[in-house]
């Protein structure tokens, strides 16, 4: 699939005039290999805990994109290199995490969109608490399981049905 976000915004202005259309905040940097990558949400609401992501990641992706709300923090990585080979073996075609990643170099290698707020060295917990398939805010805006997801290095849309 090729796109541009921008081109998205220009063509679907409507639909970002009647809100089912959203461009989220530039505050996501891209980790994974693709720059590009669009698929229907997964989601997940976690806090510092990525054994949900993890669990998720060890499904088939069927090029979805796994939209993690780790509530914006930036006390822990949610995702790292050993989740990123998850993503790309099991046809995932992003993760988008609300927190961070680390092994930024490792993720760097994998074939998969990774986004993210910052990286951090430390890992999560690991204790399974969160809630998944349910609508989280992601940086403003409400993602619901099956929205689609579209980023590129210009940015990230997320809009209530997939666009033509």
């Amino acid at each position: 699939m090729s796109f541009a976000t921008t081109d998205l915004c220009d063509e679907h202005a409507d639909l970002l005039e009647n809100g089912t259309l959203a461009v989220l905040p530039p505050v996501f940097r891209h980790f994974g290999m693709r720059q590009q990558f669009a698929g229907p949400a997964a989601t997940l609401k976690v806090h510092e805990d990525n054994a949900l992501v993890r669990a998720t990641l060890e499904t088939q992706g069927g090029g979805r994109v796994l939209v993690v709300d780790g509530g914006g923090s930036l006390r822990r990585a949610l995702v790292g290199g050993q989740l990123g080979l998850l993503a790309q073996n099991n046809g995932w075609a992003g993760v988008l995490v609300d927190g961070c990643v680390r092994d930024s170099v490792e993720l760097a290698h994998c074939d998969v969109g990774v986004m993210a707020l910052a990286t951090h060295p430390q890992r999560s917990a690991r204790e399974g608490v969160g809630k998944r398939d349910v609508p989280v805010p992601i940086a403003g805006v409400i993602v619901r399981p099956g929205d689609w997801i579209y980023a590129d290095a210009d940015g990230v849309l997320v809009a209530a049905a997939k666009l033509a």
